[in-house]
Parts: structure tokens; C-alpha cells; sequence
């Protein structure tokens, strides 16, 4: 593999035990560098490989919705590490801590991880870096051109960050080795994982209700893949009508790590769908995907109005004062109380599925900062709605999206107007001139919704 890929946590020394790849961002055994650069250490070395997984009892506002479906794509991770005589260990607790002490028990050579962006992964890996004695060695298996390769610096919005990428994709944009089955056995007993009695003893909010349209796994993912490139690619032109059914539905498989974009890429490029099709779906895949993880990175205070550019704070200040004619609390917009029925078609679709379709994804967002009583008080609401309600929440893809829509992150001036200032405006009319509303409404509001509907003709 590349070794720009890799990046260093710590100058720890390598012990006599095993490798270890800590998985905590890709939740598959195929497709997977650092996977893959564990098990090239590992064969080298001539030590047994496994692979360790931290369950930590809360996630950034997770609920069973999101921690059913992780447990059960791991299960999956665990049977197809074992037909390579990989185990696979279910760890309980803080996972930084249980990390460090199960490398340490085993005396492990070396410790392999995820990048991500993410404030909290961020401090797990230097906690971690700090308690081990063998080397951390991170691996960006999430972007097709890594993170800490493309840019040094938090990038002003697409068009600075696209040609670094495009720089780089000749590079790294390469075929997959296969994961091989591993020669060297794990001494003794393997792992016992309960994952019927993890998923039990999780003190996580049950009432967000599991979804059946998205099964969990690489199969499904990739599946979902197939079905994409066979029946909506073609089509992706369409992709921001919400009725269209052009959009790739690959969100939840990629945000658990469970597909890897770059075997995405790897497929849409070879896809028989038109060429403008697959270069835009490419486009999205890589440099907006990539755009929100140098975001994060580089940003810290991503779910803060601080990481605003300074003309979006300076105009959302100048009209903190404006008359606001709706404004609604948190139960309101978790209820889709409103007075617009699109925007509580949206909450609806996103509450009942755990996805919510990325042009109104946009409008949802803009419409908190217009019904709220201040930008910080929308920030926090989008974003615990988001991360509560939605499988592929709490991620930098999220972040970077509400920061977009709330602050202009990404984006530019526009025209001055009330509330908004000179942050991009969305309004119900100019969705209506784009898609048929009331099919959507149709589709997911409900009878007050096509009530709010059939007055405003």
C-alpha cells in the first residue's frame, strides 16, 4: 500500500506479541488499508494478526437505531475475519483504555487504527498514543486521496481543495490486494464475543426505531452499490428531486466504514451509465466527502458558530436583532410541528428511515436557522436532530453540511436579506419550481401536512 497513507502517533517500540488493527471508523474486512498494512507488519514479523474493537456505552448522541445497526455489521466483520484465522475481540468499555491494556497484556508488536476527523476519535487516538508502549500507526482508509496528504490546511470551500485532490487520484486511486488468509494462529483461546448481550446491556436510547430498507454489512452495501449503478446512475442527473430516486442510498454503508469509497469509485468508473453521470457521482463521492473530513480536521470547532467564516459571523450577528415570524422549540421540529409541510415531510422521511434526501437535507437546516431564536440555538438543534435521527449522523459529512447551510462554511456571500444575512437563502417556492412538493408530501407528511399544503395554493 501506499505509505502516505499511514501516519505515525506515537515513537513507541515494537513488542514481541501480536499486531493489532484497532478497528473504530471501517467497519469491514475487505477494502481496508490499514487492515491490510496490520496483516503486512504482521507477515513480516513473522506474528499472529488481530483485529480489536472498542465499545464505548455512548456515541455522540447515538441511539439503538445506529448502535443495532454497527453490532450487527460487526458480527459479520467477525465471521469473515474468521475464515482467514483473523479473530476478531468485542471489547467493553472506554475504548482508548481497553485498547491500551489489551495491547499491553499481549505485549503487541504494533497497533494499527482509523483516521477520522472527529474532535472525539481524535482524543481517543492521542490518549491511546500516550498508554501504549508499541507504536500507533493511523491509516487513512477513509478517503481515496488521504486527509493529511491533500491539504495541510482547512481549505476555503470546493473549488480550493478539488485540484489537490485531483492531483493526487492518479496515485491513489488503485486496485485493492486481497486480505489473505493469516499463517500464523493466535496462541491459545480465541476470542468469546456476545454480541446478542452487548447489544443488551447498552444504556442507549431504544425508542429511535431500527430501519429495515438498509441492512448492515459489505454484502449489502455492496449490493445496494450494484443496484445504483444498474438502475439510478444513469439517472444521477436527477439526483436533486426528492422523487426521483436517483440518489446512490450508499450514506449508512459508507458512514460505518462497511463499503470503501474508493471501491466505489473503483465501480462507478467502470459503470455502462453516460459519462456525465459518473463523473458527477465521482465528484460528490470524493472531493465533497473529502472536503468535510480536511473541514473537521482542521476545524475543531465544527459544531461551533467559531468555525463560521468571519463574514458569515459578522452578517448572522448584524441580524441576530430581526423579527423572526415562526419560531420553534426542539420538540416542535422533532415533531414536525411546523407551518411548512415540506420541511415536516423531510423530518417525517428522516425519522421514519434514517435518511432524509440530501437537497432537502439543505432546506431543512436553513429553515432552523430562520424559525430559531439564534444561530447557536439552531446549530444545536440541526445537529441533534441529525446525529439522533439519521444512520450515517455524527460525521464529518454532517458536520461540514450543517456548517454550510447554518454559517456558509464552504460557500460565499449572497444577497443580504432578514435573519439570514448574507448566507445562502432557500425558500418553499423555489423547491416548488424544482420538484413536485406535493408528491412528496404525499409520500411522507401526514393528513395536517397536505392540509398546510392544499391552504397554501
Amino acid at each position: 500500500m501506499n505509505e502516505r497513507r499511514l501516519h505515525a502517533l506515537n515513537a513507541g517500540e515494537p513488542g514481541q506479541g501480536p499486531v493489532l488493527y484497532w478497528m473504530h471508523r471501517e467497519h469491514r474486512a475487505r477494502d481496508n488499508w490499514g487492515l491490510l498494512h496490520a496483516q503486512g507488519l504482521a507477515l513480516r514479523a513473522g506474528r499472529p494478526l488481530a483485529v480489536v474493537y472498542g465499545l464505548a456505552d455512548a456515541f455522540l448522541g447515538a441511539t439503538m437505531r445506529q448502535f443495532g445497526f454497527l453490532l450487527d455489521g460487526l458480527r459479520l466483520v467477525e465471521a469473515e475475519l474468521s475464515a482467514l484465522n483473523i479473530p476478531f475481540f468485542l471489547l467493553r468499555g472506554d475504548p482508548p483504555e481497553e485498547i491500551a491494556r489489551f495491547a499491553g497484556h499481549h505485549g503487541a508488536h504494533t497497533v494499527v487504527t482509523d483516521f477520522d476527523s472527529l474532535r472525539l476519535k481524535r482524543q481517543w487516538l492521542a490518549r491511546a498514543a500516550k498508554a501504549l508502549a508499541c507504536p500507533l500507526v493511523e491509516a487513512d482508509s477513509r478517503n481515496i486521496c488521504p486527509c493529511r496528504a491533500v491539504s495541510d490546511k482547512r481549505e476555503y470551500m470546493a473549488r480550493t481543495i478539488r485540484p489537490k485532490i485531483m492531483r493526487l487520484l492518479p496515485e491513489f486511486l488503485e486496485p485493492f490486494p486481497a486480505l489473505a488468509p493469516h499463517p500464523v494462529p493466535w496462541p491459545g483461546h480465541g476470542p468469546a464475543n456476545y454480541f446478542v448481550a452487548a447489544r443488551a446491556a447498552l444504556a442507549v436510547d431504544r425508542s429511535v426505531a431500527e430501519v429495515d430498507w438498509a441492512r448492515p454489512g459489505t454484502d449489502a452495501g455492496m449490493g445496494m452499490l450494484r443496484a445504483f449503478m444498474a438502475e439510478r446512475l444513469a439517472r444521477y442527473h436527477e439526483r436533486n428531486d426528492p422523487n426521483a430516486g436517483a440518489v446512490s442510498l450508499l450514506s449508512p454503508w459508507l458512514h460505518f466504514g462497511m463499503i470503501s469509497a474508493q471501491r466505489v469509485a473503483l465501480e462507478a468508473l467502470r459503470a455502462t451509465a453516460p459519462a456525465e453521470a459518473r463523473d458527477s457521482f465521482v465528484e460528490e463521492l470524493v472531493v465533497r466527502r473529502e472536503l468535510a473530513d480536511n473541514f473537521c480536521l482542521h476545524a475543531p470547532d465544527y459544531d461551533s458558530i467559531s468555525c463560521f467564516p468571519d463574514w458569515a459571523v459578522r452578517s448572522l450577528d448584524k441580524h441576530r436583532g430581526d423579527e423572526r415570524p415562526w419560531l420553534y422549540g426542539l420538540d416542535d421540529l422533532e415533531g414536525a410541528a411546523t407551518h411548512d409541510p415540506l420541511w415536516n415531510a423531510a423530518q417525517r422521511q428522516m425519522v421514519r428511515r434514517g435518511h432524509m434526501h440530501g437537497w432537502l437535507r439543505m432546506y431543512w437546516a436553513k429553515k432552523i436557522l430562520e424559525w430559531s431564536a439564534t444561530p447557536e440555538e439552531a446549530l444545536r438543534a440541526a445537529i441533534l436532530l441529525n446525529d439522533r435521527y439519521q444512520l450515517d449522523g455524527r460525521e464529518a459529512n454532517g458536520y461540514a453540511g450543517i456548517a454550510w447551510a447554518l454559517g456558509g462554511v464552504h460557500d460565499r456571500p449572497w444577497a443580504e436579506r432578514p435573519v439570514f444575512g448574507s448566507v445562502r437563502y432557500m425558500n418553499f417556492a423555489g423547491a416548488r419550481r424544482k420538484f413536485d412538493v406535493a408528491a412528496f408530501v404525499s409520500a411522507f407528511g401526514d393528513a395536517r401536512d397536505r392540509e398546510l399544503l392544499t391552504a397554501m395554493r
